[in-house]
């Protein structure tokens, strides 16, 4: 491990840990996104530390899950326990299930309540490695009272969500308010701009860069022109900053009252809902925009818990981890930041829709939804989704075209598929 990075580690435990109470059979050190959940999280560690007696220690960890998992690879390839648990995002499974403990003895039975896609998403080599903490499929965000103000429909396609943003925001801009943009979403250069590029591609017919099979899809045209459509955003509809938002960026601009339009996942329903958002109860959602083939798509996102097998506390920690990803926990998540539950059971429970209406369709989007390619790709997944970020990147950048940019990418992909993936 760099001396960075146990600076990092060092700096995070001894500046953020719960209550220790002396006595107990374990402590665990668990990591806590900054941002918008830190705080329930960390409210859960705590509960499950007095429930169970023993002690926990929360570490800090990154918000982008880029640099989240750059850290968690440093951290395990060293196999130190300086992290009991790790949170991992749904196509991590295949990078980083060599170093995580099965957890099917831990379980008793409970995976079969949530869906079953995920659950099979979360095995490695017939092992269960994490446990399902929440789902995740993005919408679109809109403002209602723009739309009304200015009698334009509910965009259905990107073509016209684009047309929409564009009157929409020149309007405004003419009324005074010359921050205001047509559309926000996360185009800096990370994962987050693979699940954006992902649904543009596929939702106009161009496939899902790489196949179940392994064939390397992304060169053709329908996937050039997803791209040239995104590109003509930026500096248009769009603010030339987005080549450097990720999810809370986009939603900061959005909640501000500075955007008509947000691509964005359902976390940020409760934010911009909340008591001290300007823009409470003037939002809408709805499916992301379809392609010129009436083709819908979104992301398979999610996030769950897994334990290190170098845990000098495996069976504590497992036991962290179905706390966490309990119904109990995952209903008070849904209450409090509108995260999609993947306990099937939830989606009809009346507390949990009156809290967030939208649930009543969100498995429809859910059954819509489009996997990364992390499990045909397996450990070099990060390697592909690097390198089509970096592809949609320059096309966003004005530094590439649409058919450029895919030409290039699928000769890198080759290269790093080599043989076979």
């Amino acid at each position: 491990m760099t001396k960075t990075l146990q600076a990092f580690l060092t700096a995070s435990l001894l500046g953020a840990g719960l209550t220790s109470m002396a006595g107990q059979a374990a402590t665990l050190n668990v990591p806590c996104t900054t941002g918008t959940g830190f705080k329930q999280c960390e409210a859960l560690a705590q509960a499950w530390a007095e429930s169970s007696g023993n002690s926990i220690n929360i570490v800090t960890v990154p918000f982008s899950s880029t640099d989240k998992l750059a850290l968690y690879q440093q951290i395990l390839s060293s196999k130190s326990a300086d992290l009991d648990v790790f949170d991992v995002d749904v196509v991590w499974p295949g990078i980083l299930g060599a170093h995580f403990a099965d957890l099917s003895p831990y379980t008793q039975g409970v995976e079969k309540e949530h869906f079953q896609a995920i659950i099979a998403n979360n095995r490695y080599k017939g092992k269960l490695v994490a446990m399902p903490a929440y789902t995740d499929a993005p919408v679109l965000y809109y403002r209602k009272d723009l739309l009304e103000k200015y009698g334009e429909p509910v965009p259905t396609t990107w073509q016209g969500m684009s047309d929409s943003a564009k009157r929409i925001q020149e309007q405004e801009r003419a009324a005074g308010n010359d921050k205001m943009w047509g559309y926000v979403f996360q185009g800096k250069a990370y994962e987050g701009l693979t699940c954006n590029v992902l649904e543009w591609i596929d939702s106009f017919g161009g496939g899902t860069l790489v196949e179940f099979d392994g064939e390397i899809s992304v060169n053709n045209p329908k996937s050039a022109a997803a791209l040239d459509l995104a590109a003509s955003w930026v500096g248009s509809i769009t603010p030339q900053g987005v080549l450097n938002y990720d999810e809370e960026g986009a939603r900061r601009v959005f909640q501000s009252g500075n955007a008509v339009f947000m691509r964005n996942w359902p976390y940020a329903w409760a934010l911009a809902n909340g008591d001290e958002s300007v823009i409470k109860s003037k939002v809408g959602i709805v499916p992301l925009p379809m392609g010129p083939n009436g083709q819908h798509s979104a992301t398979l996102g999610g996030w769950q818990y897994a334990v290190s097998k170098y845990s000098e506390n495996v069976e504590a920690a497992a036991d962290y981890v179905m706390y966490v990803t309990s119904a109990k926990a995952q209903k008070q998540n849904a209450l409090l930041n509108g995260y999609l539950p993947t306990i099937v059971s939830l989606y009809e429970d009346e507390e949990v829709l009156a809290a967030n209406p939208f649930f009543a369709y969100m498995r429809a989007t859910l059954e819509e939804s489009v996997a990364r390619p992390s499990t045909v790709t397996g450990e070099k997944y990060n390697q592909v989704s690097n390198e089509f970020w970096n592809a949609a990147h320059r096309v966003l950048s004005g530094k590439s075209s649409g058919a450029e940019s895919v030409a290039e990418l699928e000769h890198k992909l080759k290269r790093i598929r080599g043989r076979r993936w």
